[in-house]
């Protein structure tokens, strides 16, 4: 049994590794969380969502339908979650 662990925690290991190495990186800030942030803190509709890689960072670009019936794309650093103009 204590090999089957070691041999999964090297594994894992070996995979995040490998991960990096392929400049493929995780958000900080998925898209789900985007839009729940979004939604909380303007209660816009949201209409579609996509997730795009401008200038080598991951930028979250959610269309929303404004209460006043405007269409906006907002667009959020996945890494730090600000939103970007």
């Amino acid at each position: 049994m204590q090999q089957i662990i070691k041999a999964l925690v090297l594994t894992l290991g070996v995979t995040q590794i490998s991960w990096a190495e392929s400049e493929q990186f995780l958000a900080l800030l998925t898209l789900d969380d985007a839009v729940r942030k979004i939604i909380r803190q303007d209660n816009y509709k949201v209409l579609a969502t996509k997730t795009e890689l401008e200038s080598g960072k991951q930028i979250h670009i959610i269309k929303v339908l404004t209460p006043d019936g405007r269409i906006q794309y907002i667009k959020i650093d996945a890494d730090s979650g600000e939103i970007v103009k």
